[in-house]
C-alpha cells in the first residue's frame, strides 16, 4: 500500500492553475472517494477509469482508495483529469514507478478502452503547468500540435493506456514528442482584397484611419453598397500578431474548442461575425457552471462585424459597452467568475431605415426611420470613433479598371508604419495603439495640442454637440490621422478630419 502524486491543470477562463493529485491505496473497504471540490463529471471518473484500466489489462486495486486534488478549495470541473488520477492510481497500486509521475502534468480524458481523448483548453494548460516548474506534458494525439505550441516543454502525444503503462515499466519505447505545425513567414490575410470593392474612397480611409489606431467604426448605407465586403476586409489591413498576443488569441480558440488536431497559432487579426439573432451569451460568453468565451472573445485582437446592426437585441448590444472600455470581459456563474480577453475592433455596418430599401424607393416615415436607428444607443454610439455615409457605388467606378484600386497590401503598409509611429511615440508608457490612451494624457503637456489647432473642436464642445468621451476619442483619432500623414504632432486639417468621422460635420480641411 502506497501513496502517490502527480499533476493535472485546471482552467478557469483562459487561466490555468496546477493541481496536484495524489492517490493513497490502503486497507479498508474497497471503494474509490474523492476529496478537492470535484464536480459530477470529476465524480463520473471512478468508472471510466475503472474500464480504462482494466481494458489495457490493468486489474482494479481491491482496496479502499483515495484520491485528492489539491489545492482542495479550488473547484475541479471536467474530465480533463482522468489521465492524471490513473496515473497516480497506478504508483499507488505499485503498477508502475512513481519516479517518473514526478514534475510531469498528464492532460486527457480516458476512454472505457483506454484510449486517450482530446480535450479542450490544451495550450493554456501547457502555459499554466510551464509557469508552475512543469518539465513534461502528456496528451492524448489529438492535442498534440496544440501543446507542442509552448516552447520550453517537453510534449508527448500517447495513444493509449497500454502505452503509458508499457513506457514507465520500462518495456516500451515512450511515446513520441509532440512537434508544432511551422508557422508561415507570410500568413495569408484571407477575407479578399480591397481592390475588389470598387469606388468608395471616403470608406476606404474610413478603414484605413480604423486600422491604424484600432478606432470602431460605424457604416450607414443602402443595400448594395459595399458595408460588408469593406468590413470583412478591415483583418487584412492589420498587421499579423506577435508571438505573445498569438498565444493569447489562440489560448482563448483553444479553450472554445475550435484547434485540435490542426492546431497552430492563430497569427492573423481574427473575424468574428455573428448573426444578428445572437443571444448576449453568445456574444459576450455564457454557459452553466463557468462561462465559455463569446463572439467578443474569439474576436480578441481582432475584428466583430456586426452586420444589420440595429436587428440585433437592444440587451445584446449593450452587453458590448462594458468590455469596449475594458478590454476584458468578467463573467460569474454558479462555479465561480471566469474573466476572458476582449480587446476587439468593433465594425456595426446599418441600413438607414428598417424597410432596406434604397433612398428612391423608400417609403418609411421619417418617425419609422428614426426609431430605427436609435435602436442603437446612444451610449453604444458615443463609443464609435469613426461613423462614414457608404453611398451607393457610381457606373463608372463600378466598371473602372480593377488595376488602379489600391490593394489590401497597399494599405497595409501605411497601417503598419502609423502603428510603429504611435508604438514609438507611447514607447515605455503601457499604450500601444491611439484608441486607448486615456484623454486626460492627450490633454496634458507634452501632446496637450494648442488652442488655435482645437478651435472647431472645442466649439463643438461648448455647444453639446460632443460629449467629453466624444472630445477624447477625436483627439485619439486626430493622433492616428496625423501618423498616417507623417506628422509629428496633428494638425488642424487633421483634427478637422477627425472631427468629421466623429460628427459627420466637415470643418474646411484647408483651415
Amino acid at each position: 500500500m502506497a501513496l502517490a502524486s502527480t499533476f493535472g491543470v485546471t482552467l478557469a477562463g483562459v487561466a490555468g492553475q496546477l493541481v496536484e493529485i495524489e492517490a493513497d491505496v490502503s486497507a479498508g473497504i474497497p471503494g474509490l472517494s474523492f476529496t478537492g471540490l470535484p464536480d459530477k463529471s470529476v465524480l463520473e471518473s471512478r468508472d471510466r477509469m475503472r474500464a480504462a484500466l482494466v481494458n489495457s489489462g490493468v486489474a482494479w486495486p481491491n482496496h479502499k482508495v483515495t484520491v485528492a486534488l489539491l489545492p482542495a478549495d479550488v473547484h475541479k470541473i471536467g474530465s480533463r483529469f482522468d489521465l492524471a488520477m490513473a496515473m497516480a492510481l497506478l504508483a499507488a497500486a505499485g503498477e508502475v514507478a512513481p519516479a517518473p509521475l514526478a514534475r510531469t502534468a498528464w492532460l486527457a480524458e480516458l476512454g472505457l478502452n483506454g484510449r486517450l481523448r482530446a480535450i479542450r483548453g490544451v495550450l493554456p494548460s501547457v502555459l499554466a503547468a510551464k509557469r508552475g516548474g512543469i518539465t513534461r506534458v502528456i496528451v492524448a494525439r489529438g492535442n498534440a500540435r496544440e501543446a507542442a505550441l509552448v516552447d520550453g516543454v517537453e510534449v508527448r502525444a500517447a495513444r493509449d493506456l497500454t502505452e503509458l503503462i508499457a513506457w514507465l515499466r520500462g518495456e516500451g519505447e515512450p511515446p513520441p514528442l509532440a512537434a508544432a505545425e511551422p508557422d508561415p513567414d507570410d500568413p495569408d490575410p484571407g477575407g479578399g482584397d480591397l481592390a475588389d470593392v470598387a469606388g468608395q474612397t471616403e470608406a476606404k480611409r474610413a478603414l484605413e484611419v480604423a486600422a491604424a489606431g484600432s478606432h470602431h467604426l460605424y457604416f450607414v448605407g443602402a443595400p448594395g453598397a459595399g458595408k460588408t465586403m469593406l468590413a470583412e476586409r478591415l483583418p487584412g489591413l492589420l498587421p499579423a500578431l506577435d508571438r505573445d498576443a498569438a498565444l493569447e488569441v489562440t489560448a482563448v480558440h483553444s479553450v472554445a474548442g475550435r484547434l485540435l488536431e490542426q492546431a497552430r497559432l492563430v497569427r492573423r487579426p481574427p473575424l468574428q461575425a455573428p448573426h444578428h439573432t445572437a443571444t448576449v451569451a453568445a456574444l459576450v460568453g455564457g454557459g452553466s457552471h463557468l462561462a465559455r468565451p463569446g463572439a467578443i472573445s474569439l474576436a480578441h485582437n481582432g475584428v466583430l462585424f456586426l452586420d444589420e446592426a440595429p436587428e440585433f437585441s437592444p440587451r445584446a448590444l449593450d452587453a458590448l459597452r462594458q468590455p469596449l472600455e475594458s478590454g476584458v470581459v468578467v463573467l460569474h456563474r454558479g462555479g465561480g467568475a471566469v474573466t476572458y480577453p476582449a480587446r476587439f475592433l468593433l465594425v456595426l455596418a446599418a441600413n438607414p431605415c428598417p424597410c432596406g430599401s434604397r433612398a428612391h424607393e423608400c417609403d418609411c416615415a421619417p418617425q419609422a426611420r428614426r426609431r430605427y436607428q436609435q435602436r442603437l444607443s446612444g451610449p453604444l454610439l458615443d463609443r464609435i470613433d469613426v461613423r462614414v455615409q457608404v453611398d451607393p457605388v457610381a457606373h463608372a467606378e463600378l466598371f473602372a479598371d480593377v488595376g488602379t484600386r489600391e490593394s489590401s497590401a497597399q494599405v497595409a503598409v501605411r497601417v503598419a508604419t502609423a502603428r510603429a509611429a504611435a508604438a514609438e511615440r507611447w514607447r515605455g508608457m503601457p499604450w500601444r495603439s491611439n484608441s486607448v490612451i486615456p484623454g486626460s494624457v492627450l490633454r496634458a503637456a507634452p501632446w496637450a495640442l494648442p488652442h488655435q489647432v482645437l478651435r472647431a473642436t472645442e466649439g463643438y464642445l461648448q455647444r453639446g454637440q460632443l460629449s467629453a468621451r466624444g472630445f477624447d476619442r477625436v483627439l485619439r483619432l486626430s493622433w492616428t490621422v496625423a501618423d498616417l500623414a507623417g506628422h509629428l504632432a496633428p494638425t488642424a486639417g487633421d483634427l478637422a478630419e477627425a472631427l468629421y468621422y466623429r460628427t459627420g460635420w466637415a470643418e474646411s480641411w484647408a483651415a
